[in-house]
């Protein structure tokens, strides 16, 4: 069966970059996502960031999703990202240029590269650590109601006080969004304005997995150990 579901994948992902190479269909993208970016958002990151959790899962554990893994949840919950970024992507690339008259008059953000690295260090300082940790807790809640997401029993300071912190701090902030997350975007921030969502959700697979591995790493070797 796994097996199956990895011929799938494989499609999938051809599929996928076959839409984007032809002309039509890529066509089709632009002016879909000139008319409907939040939708679009919401549905590519609800889409590529799930199968990047699956795909974590399946080289970690060998399936795709055990029992609990609460795969509708974590795509609402991975499309509502996906629209707080299309926001948050017009923000900074707005704002830190204003933020800064000075750098214009030494025409630093007349540079595109120096300007694009500039809006990913600030978006990432800010804006990462609380998107990262806001996803870490409500994955973990997820998991802890056997893949459902029962508002009713929704407790910030219980998930806050259960979480990692010292794997959060070493691993998913101090190693990820110095080493990968600000190069990344940088680029995201070379590209025209309707492919840098796209650009993200493509990354958001990228994201799934690191935050999969960094959120299930230490229960895998207590469950090994038992």
């Amino acid at each position: 069966m796994a097996l199956l579901f990895d011929f799938a994948a494989v499609a999938a992902a051809l599929a996928l970059t076959g839409f984007f190479v032809l002309p039509q269909t890529r066509q089709l993208y632009e002016s879909s996502y000139a008319q409907m970016p939040v939708l679009i958002s919401f549905v590519k990151f609800a889409l590529l960031a799930t199968a990047g959790e699956m795909l974590a899962n399946r080289i970690r554990t060998g399936i795709y999703a055990k029992k609990g893994f609460g795969a509708f949840p974590k795509m609402l919950i991975w499309g509502f990202i996906g629209i707080v970024i299309y926001w948050i992507f017009a923000i900074f690339s707005n704002g830190v240029p204003a933020a800064f008259p000075r750098a214009a008059e030494l025409l630093i953000f007349d540079l595109p590269i120096p300007r694009a690295f500039l809006i990913s260090l600030f978006m990432n300082l800010f804006f990462a650590p609380v998107m990262m940790l806001g996803h870490n807790i409500s994955d973990r809640f997820i998991a802890a109601n056997g893949g459902s997401f029962p508002l009713r029993r929704w407790n910030t300071r219980e998930l806050l006080q259960d979480t990692d912190w010292k794997r959060m701090w070493n691993f998913v902030f101090a190693r990820t969004i110095p080493f990968f997350w600000v190069p990344a975007h940088t680029v995201t921030f070379l590209l025209p304005a309707a492919y840098r969502t796209l650009f993200a959700a493509l990354l958001s697979v990228a994201l799934g997995l690191i935050l999969a591995f960094a959120a299930s790493a230490p229960q895998d070797r207590k469950e090994g150990e038992a």
